[in-house]
């Protein structure tokens, strides 16, 4: 048993909100996007990939996969075809050149939740009052990170901070990371665009978790949040209590 919260917000600086968030209770999939390109192409990217990917999830029997490399197959799939939409949209029509999107997602299933991302949309786990972040960015700034030429206290002001290496629909193939966790009652999965992240520190979105309220309560608080540290992105978030 799951409970449910979710809330998008656009800012308070951006004039249109490109992200994008879809969740399936019934199947236990729940899905966040945030949108990059000119025009209104960032939304096009960000509404076709989880659009896409629902409708892969819906059209298909999720319930026969039962191991783990069965089930990241499955979603495997799902991306790869959302990103070949994306990308021909992008291709076919001048107005959208360029466009794509990050994603993640996670699948619940006895007492296992499955990850994927691409990006810099993060999912989070929040357990007897510590949070910590279970993805990892696909930024030119973590590159940096990872190869030890900044810090992560660098990383934060850097000119270049918000540049992704990898997304979908910004190339033909993509290569999604997984990861699988076990979890338990009363943990709290949260899945969210850098609009959350960017302005709330971890140690005001823990207190905020922590707090005996219902999920689209604690969304609310937590986009509430984002808005008063300047709200300068599109903001999205899904919170998954266990």
């Amino acid at each position: 048993m799951v409970q449910i919260g979710f809330k998008c917000n656009k800012g308070i600086v951006r004039e249109k909100n490109e992200d994008a968030c879809f969740v399936i209770p019934s199947q236990d999939v729940y899905i966040v996007a945030d949108g990059v390109g000119g025009n209104n192409s960032g939304e096009v990217a960000s509404r076709t990939a989880v659009s896409e990917i629902a409708h892969y999830v819906n059209n298909n029997d999720l319930q026969e996969f039962k191991e783990p490399d069965d089930i990241f197959g499955f979603f495997s799939e799902a991306i790869e075809s959302a990103n070949e939409k994306i990308y021909r949209l992008g291709v076919e029509n001048e107005d959208n050149r360029g466009m794509a999107t990050t994603i993640v997602l996670a699948y619940i299933f006895k007492g296992v939740a499955y990850i994927a991302n691409l990006g810099d949309s993060r999912a989070y786990l929040f357990r007897d009052g510590m949070l910590s972040r279970i993805t990892k960015d696909h930024t030119y700034v973590n590159e940096l990170i990872d190869k030890g030429v900044i810090t992560e206290e660098e990383a934060e002001n850097h000119k270049q901070k918000n540049v992704i290496t990898k997304a979908l629909g910004a190339d033909k193939f993509v290569e999604p990371d997984f990861y699988r966790l076990e979890v338990s009652r009363d943990d709290i999965l949260m899945l969210c665009s850098d609009g959350l992240y960017g302005e709330v520190s971890p140690e005001n979105m823990a207190e905020i978790l922590e707090r005996d309220e219902s999920m689209n309560d604690i969304c609310t608080q937590l986009v509430d949040e984002a808005l008063q540290c300047g709200g300068r992105d599109n903001i999205t978030v899904v919170c998954l209590k266990i």
